[in-house]
């Protein structure tokens, strides 16, 4: 519809409707609620103790280790009943 109209002045127009839409929307009860509650959400943010790359990388191997040891046993698991179905049925 607008392809005659240059690219940059379409995203000048997206970005301008974006932010009217943004300002409206803070003017109702639930937009200032959403404002809010992001704003406590980036101090929480804050008040977070990351892990150091040592120790996500010690939770990491842990995690993989463990879905590894679960995996075969799911793997025996299924082995061994397939074969106890198959001796039921007879196949």
């Amino acid at each position: 519809m607008y392809q005659d109209v240059s690219v940059l002045y379409r995203a000048i127009g997206i970005v301008v409707a974006f932010a009217i839409a943004a300002f409206v929307a803070l003017q109702t009860q639930k937009g200032q609620t959403a404002w809010a509650f992001a704003k406590e959400s980036r101090l929480e943010i804050r008040k977070v103790v990351w892990p150091t790359r040592q120790e996500a990388l010690n939770t990491t191997f842990i995690v993989l280790a463990a879905t590894g040891v679960l995996a075969l046993i799911l793997w025996g698991l299924d082995a061994i009943l397939v074969r106890i179905v198959n001796f039921i049925t007879g196949v």
